[in-house]
């Protein structure tokens, strides 16, 4: 099953800002496409994608994973923006609905961050997280 990710038409320079009108699917912010086809194409595959987990554990309860994958698993929901793809298994979507994967960058961390709407609270890394 494909689904394509809501399209934001916020300019490169812009700051993460609200998530898409749509609460479906998981969205791939323009700073999170730009990346991920960066390391792609350093890693020298570009048409594989990454995949986002929720796993149990960590100090809240629930914990974000995150690996290369060169294509989708059987029943996974696909996500699409500027050819960039981005898997996610049903169980874990659940948790995900609604979610924007964007990057940021500044001088004491950079990385890809979750902007999940579902969260009712985190741990102070952002890794970790109760619904």
């Amino acid at each position: 099953m494909s689904e394509q990710a809501p399209q934001t038409s916020a300019p490169a320079s812009s700051a993460p800002g609200p998530k898409p009108a749509s609460a479906k699917g998981v969205g791939i912010h323009e700073s999170a496409v730009k990346q991920l086809r960066r390391l792609l194409e350093e890693r020298k595959t570009p048409t594989a994608g990454l995949r986002i987990a929720v796993k149990g554990g960590g100090c809240s309860g629930l914990a974000y994973s995150m690996e290369w994958a060169e294509k989708p698993r059987e029943r996974d929901k696909v996500f699409e923006r500027d050819g960039v793809q981005v898997f996610v298994d049903p169980k874990s979507y659940l948790y995900l609905i609604g979610t924007e994967i964007v990057f940021e960058e500044g001088l004491m961390a950079s990385g890809f961050k979750l902007q999940n709407p579902n969260v009712k609270a985190a741990c102070g890394c952002g890794e970790s997280f109760t619904v």
